[in-house]
């Protein structure tokens, strides 16, 4: 098992302990409300993928290529991320203002895209409870300029702490806006298309999901969108409620999604690489045995995990 690959990131890092909480849900969804601010970004996407038709593929793929490059092999991430490459390479967008034709693979709409989304899953995650102190935020940001040079970023480029990240959202503000295409993927987000029977498990179970990751976007976003959110402290609360009742369900379940990504790569690596929060913290999470996993709650516990401890 030591000789297993253990992928771009492996078992000691902090985003193989983070990636596998649920609430990784949630903030792919904020990722989706923040990465539309960006006309530019948002607007390539629109051009080039009717994503309103085959929206849960399209959700699918993307927690698929997360899992892949979080889990996977060395060899299936750098697949991963070529395949992604070469899509973009092919796809341009069309400014209507001015007519002019831009490529989707712009390095500032790529940087802009990935920024969202490590903002969003770390603020999501750190925020409903699970526990990532300032050090370790630092180190997840630091460890993603590796899925950044994946989708064709310099990783010199991109911000490699929280307080580059807080530099560059502030450094692209004045770009930001909430226009049609904007507008367009907030009434997706909302009312995504689905078949008429599961419509009121939709506005039951989606809409919430949906609404409690607008909520925990910044307020400058609220600003753009022209929609006020709770209070602060009342969305922490919701964050944590909602971390708490999704940390509930057995880790073995939970982790058939993405396709069973955690459960391959325990096979590979095993059991000791069990993502589990204890570990965050620790540079020698590698080294832990199954035995000692167990005995911390970083074993195939199902009991209902208290607030920060992921199942």
């Amino acid at each position: 098992m030591r000789d297993a690959d253990p992928g771009l990131f492996g078992p000691s890092s902090v985003t193989w302990q983070m990636h596998g909480d649920p609430m990784m849900w949630v903030a792919g969804v904020r990722a989706l409300y923040l990465q539309a601010l960006h006309p530019r970004a948002v607007r390539g996407v629109m051009q080039n993928s009717d994503f309103r038709k085959d929206a849960w593929g399209r959700l699918m793929r993307t927690a698929g290529f997360v899992g892949t490059t979080t889990y996977g092999t060395t060899e299936a991430a750098e697949k991963a991320g070529a395949r992604v490459r070469k899509i973009h390479t092919m796809l341009s967008a069309t400014d209507p203002d001015t007519g002019e034709r831009y490529g989707v693979d712009e390095p500032e709409l790529l940087l802009w895209v990935h920024c969202a989304e490590i903002d969003s899953y770390l603020h999501v995650v750190r925020r409903s409870g699970f526990p990532v102190g300032a050090a370790a935020a630092d180190r997840y940001v630091a460890e993603h300029r590796e899925s950044a040079r994946l989708v064709g970023l310099d990783p010199a480029r991109v911000p490699a702490s929280t307080a580059e990240l807080a530099a560059y959202f502030e450094k692209v503000a004045p770009d930001l806006a909430a226009g049609a295409e904007a507008r367009v993927v907030d009434d997706f987000l909302q009312r995504p298309p689905t078949a008429p029977l599961l419509v009121p498990a939709r506005a039951l179970l989606w809409r919430r999901v949906a609404n409690l990751a607008y909520a925990s976007l910044p307020r400058y976003a609220h600003a753009l969108y022209g929609r006020p959110a709770p209070p602060p402290a009342t969305v922490t609360r919701r964050l944590v409620t909602t971390g708490t009742l999704l940390r509930c369900v057995p880790a073995r379940l939970r982790w058939q999604l993405p396709p069973k990504h955690i459960l391959r790569a325990m096979a590979r690596l095993g059991p000791g690489s069990r993502p589990a929060s204890y570990k965050v913290d620790r540079q020698d999470a590698i080294l832990d045995g199954p035995g000692r996993a167990r005995r911390r709650d970083g074993g195939d516990s199902t009991r209902c995990q208290s607030r920060g401890t992921p199942g």
